[in-house]
């Protein structure tokens, strides 16, 4: 709302203001919404992207569930994870989001 009244405050009473600039900061507000919203999202996208296709057999993980384990078998879109007295279970790949080697590292 602020960014609209902004736009009709700037407008030149006489009529005379170019069309470039009644639009500029509607511009310059999408151009702040890529470089501080869609573009570190898209990283970060990215970013895990290749984390997930870098996993591999005997790789400590841990689930958006917050579960625990151990890669014990790969699959196309599955991980067979084993947790703890050799129970395994089947896990979405989608639904690892990190490394919990990382954890030890960060403290």
């Amino acid at each position: 709302m602020n960014s609209l009244l902004t736009v009709l405050l700037m407008a030149d009473p006489s009529g005379k203001s170019s069309p470039l600039m009644s639009l500029l900061p509607l511009l310059l507000i999408i151009v702040v919404f890529y470089f501080f919203m869609i573009r570190p999202q898209m990283k970060k996208q990215k970013e895990m992207k290749n984390f997930r296709q870098s996993l591999k057999v005997g790789d400590k993980i841990i689930t958006s569930g917050g579960v625990y384990g151990k890669i014990a078998e790969m699959r196309e879109n599955a991980i067979i994870m084993e947790v703890e007295d050799k129970m395994r279970m089947k896990v979405d790949i989608a639904s690892v989001f990190r490394d919990s080697s990382d954890l030890a590292t960060k403290k």
